[in-house]
């Protein structure tokens, strides 16, 4: 194990900065699971009745509209050794150095782009050291933002030798990579985040492996016409070109094979576990997006399914004629052992789109019986859905996946709605153009109310992929004053239908952006910068970490999420996009003109009896006065209503006086690149 994975056991043996409890001998705990002992090395050794025999599992949320994700890559989140600038989880503050804490807080003046950038880029392809005992360190941190459930990264073993830090190429899926420590860490972070009241969604993949074995010669074969490609055999490491025979292994005849070497548990030894039909060359065709290699991270064979192209728009058809493979059933298994096993809360599914949909009905059934057989009743998928609203609705109500996350226009339309570049919709019409009309005519997807939607889309604007991007950049590195316009992304998100996911150092003002003109390769890296510094902190830094809980925009999400939470209207409220009185005096809904959109743009939240007015100003030089449409039957001319939030701390508790104007409006003013509510 490389030292930056070598962290102090934090304990509680009443230092004031040592009162989160840690796994006992942590690095006993990692070296034991390392050499593959407690791990089991096949399906057949898991006994699921004395696995959940006498747990007392975790519950479901009654509604996770309610909760507050947070999506963090375990990898660039923390190593333990952080310190000044946050507190434990009794509020103590963490100061130092001591105790092995070496890293300082990042200072803005004295930090930022002090790193060379080609070698800060370089650093951030390779792991970088982030550990779950260092996400143990920093449940304080999280629950003092607001956050409910936190979504980790794929925690798998991957490929012994490869630069897999992102997780998605699993070697073992029964264990937890070294770099991150082991099952037991897990295990104690999800029971400590439970005592936190905050829930863990783990990133799962049922598409693919890592690349734990070669074709013929070790050479790329590309998928053509649905051909088998000849396989040389499992790797034993990411360079070796198929050392291990293609077949069951025995661990006598090559002992270096358990646990780092082929593929784990072993039932995916067998040849017909993989479709073997070499990297997927046009991604958005059909079927080869579905039986092709995802690049180098190879493709599991989950059943028969017809595979005409004509019929890839009948996802009926597809499902009722679909097959499943015994891989299948085994991947099922898999992940029933870790809500068993880490009392997990619910799994993002990764990559959706590149499998059957069987085969994701079938495993989200076995899933959620397996759950709720254990008392999670309301056990969570949510898959990674790219494509429009109608699409991923349909695979919703086909496949039994509770929520899509990847709809193509939302953070588009979330992230540039804020920015003043998109305009938010236009109820007149059934056009989809905004982001306020993604969550509306819910008729046309046959639901019987629009908050629907709610519960079923995951709202976020920044994410580790930018899916579609070429130059990829967060919220707060498209240009240099990106940052103002924060906040009123933040308010959009956290106060608009659905469940709303907060990507790791968006509270932190990150601002990773490929800059690049000349190639796009790596570019995701620019979204991947470590909380905890190391060699690949974020405004191009280095050794500095960025757990500040007095920085302005972590304050400004742990006050939206303390009102989200006080305020039921403000998680599962209907939604309306309300007119604004335009310089012409008239109401409209506000639109760009010229492609820009510099203006106050107000919604409605409504529960039962009650309206919440929530308003953005989109312009960043000046604040606006206008009036905004409110409901006529709750809030009559003459009522009033009082700011219960604002950017501008001055104008809390403000009343204003409902008056005539089409139908019933209310006067407010909204500071430049500001965001108001009113109740």
């Amino acid at each position: 194990m490389s030292d930056h994975t070598r962290i102090p056991n934090i304990g509680n043996d009443g230092n004031s900065n040592k009162n989160i409890s840690q796994p006992k001998s942590f690095n006993t705990l990692v070296n034991h699971t390392n050499h593959g002992h407690d791990v089991e090395k096949s399906l057949k050794q898991i006994d699921f009745t004395a696995l959940t025999d006498k747990q007392n599992y975790y519950p479901s949320p009654v509604n996770w509209e309610d909760e507050v994700l947070y999506f963090l890559l375990v990898d660039r989140y923390s190593d333990g050794r952080e310190y000044n600038g946050f507190a434990d989880s009794a509020g103590n503050p963490i100061t130092g150095p001591e105790s092995g804490r070496t890293t300082p807080l990042f200072n803005l003046e004295k930090d930022a782009g002090k790193a060379d950038r080609e070698n800060w880029f370089q650093s951030g392809k390779k792991w970088c050291g982030g550990t779950i005992a260092g996400l143990h360190d920093k449940l304080g941190y999280l629950q003092r933002l607001g956050i409910t459930t936190v979504w980790l990264s794929p925690v798998f073993r991957q490929v012994e030798g490869s630069d897999n830090y992102h997780g998605y190429g699993i070697q073992n899926f029964l264990d937890v990579d070294p770099h991150f420590g082991s099952r037991e860490d897990l295990k104690q972070f999800v029971t400590t985040a439970h005592e936190h009241n905050i829930r863990v969604i783990l990133d799962i993949i049922l598409n693919h492996a890592g690349d734990v074995f070669a074709y013929k010669n070790n050479d790329q074969y590309r998928y053509y016409q649905g051909q088998q490609w000849p396989v040389n055999g499992f790797r034993q490491h990411s360079h070796d070109p198929g050392s291990i025979p293609f077949a069951q292994i025995d661990t006598h005849l090559f002992p270096d094979t358990w646990p780092g070497g082929g593929v784990w548990p072993a039932e995916f030894q067998q040849s017909n576990a993989w479709t073997r039909k070499g990297e997927i060359t046009h991604w958005d065709n059909f079927p080869d997006y579905l039986d092709g290699d995802f690049c180098a991270l190879k493709d599991l064979d989950h059943g028969i399914a017809p595979k005409a192209p004509e019929i890839a728009g009948d996802v009926h058809k597809r499902i009722r004629e679909f097959r499943a493979s015994q891989t299948l059933l085994h991947l099922a298994e898999v992940y029933k052992f870790w809500i068993g096993y880490a009392d997990i809360d619910g799994y993002r599914i990764d990559t959706v789109k590149h499998m059957e949909p069987g085969a994701v009905r079938l495993f989200a059934n076995i899933i959620h019986e397996f759950a709720q057989s254990i008392g999670k009743e309301n056990f969570y998928l949510i898959g990674e859905i790219t494509g429009g609203r109608a699409h991923a609705v349909n695979i919703l109500n086909t496949t039994g996946i509770d929520a899509a996350l990847g709809i193509n226009e939302i953070p588009d339309r979330l992230e540039f709605l804020a920015k003043g570049w998109r305009s938010p919709g236009n109820p007149s019409t059934d056009a989809q153009e905004g982001y306020f009309d993604l969550f509306r005519n819910s008729l046309l997807e046959h639901k019987h109310t629009h908050q629907w939607f709610g519960e079923h889309v995951v709202t976020m604007f920044d994410d580790h992929d930018q899916v579609g991007t070429q130059h990829k950049f967060r919220f707060c590195g498209q240009q240099q004053d990106s940052f103002r316009f924060l906040a009123m992304a933040l308010g959009l998100n956290l106060t608009t239908t659905g469940m709303p996911c907060i990507y790791y150092g968006t509270e932190q003002g990150f601002n990773g952006a490929d800059y690049r003109t000349n190639e796009d390769a790596y570019s995701d890296v620019f979204l991947r910068e470590c909380m905890f510094g190391g060699p690949f902190g974020s405004l191009q830094s280095t050794g500095r970490h960025f757990f500040n809980e007095n920085h302005p925009t972590y304050r400004l999400i742990q006050d939206l999420c303390r009102l989200r939470k006080k305020h039921i209207a403000l998680r599962r409220g209907r939604q309306y996009l309300r007119q604004v009185e335009g310089s012409d005096g008239a109401f409209h809904f506000p639109q760009p003109i010229h492609g820009t959109l510099r203006w106050i743009i107000a919604w409605s939240r409504i529960f039962a009896d009650q309206e919440y007015v929530c308003a953005i100003n989109t312009d960043t030089h000046q604040s606006l006065t206008v009036r905004v449409t409110v409901d006529f039957a709750i809030n009559p001319p003459g009522s009033s209503m009082s700011c219960i939030f604002s950017t501008d701390a001055s104008q809390k508790g403000h009343l204003l006086k409902v008056e005539k104007g089409n139908g019933s409006a209310i006067n407010v003013t909204v500071p430049a690149a500001g965001f108001v509510i009113y109740l």
